[in-house]
């Protein structure tokens, strides 16, 4: 029989391994539970900032503006709505939507110079346009007020 040398790290590995394994379990069993039972769509969007406004455009293909809402809440601009399912091919056996559909919402902080009594938002060709104008910021000169 030979004398084998005891290595700590040797049963300190074992014992990681199990509970990777544990931890693995957990998540691929939470994951299942946590799974939405349809995908949501969410929209790609550009933001930037021009010298008198700024400037949100959502892309938004196959929705109608009518199923789009835009409120204001505590400053914070929010865009919702839903993309109906437009093309199903149903056959008797199989099933298939190409496009992702569902319900969406986005919000933005707007910035302390937005004039939000005068958002303004069009839609066109699939796209969502909101511009937020700035508030006029009227800088006074210097006064010299004279010592009598």
């Amino acid at each position: 029989m030979y004398a084998t040398r005891y290595n700590p790290a040797t049963d300190i590995n074992q014992i990681k391994r199990s509970l990777e394994g544990f931890n693995s379990f957990l998540d691929t069993f939470f994951e299942k539970e946590m799974v939405p039972k349809r995908a949501d769509f969410i929209p790609a969007i550009n933001t930037r900032e021009g010298d008198n406004a700024y400037y949100v455009e959502v892309d938004l293909p196959g929705v109608d503006k009518k199923d789009i809402d835009i409120d204001l809440q505590d400053n914070t601009l929010v865009i919702s709505g839903e993309r109906k399912a437009t093309q199903e091919d149903k056959e008797n056996d199989y099933y298939r939507v190409e496009s992702i559909f569902g319900k969406f919402e986005r919000r933005f902080t707007l910035p302390e110079d937005a004039d939000v009594d005068k958002i303004d938002a069009k839609s066109s060709d699939g796209v969502l346009e909101i511009t937020i104008p700035k508030k006029k910021v009227v800088v006074e000169k210097p006064k010299k007020i004279k010592i009598k």
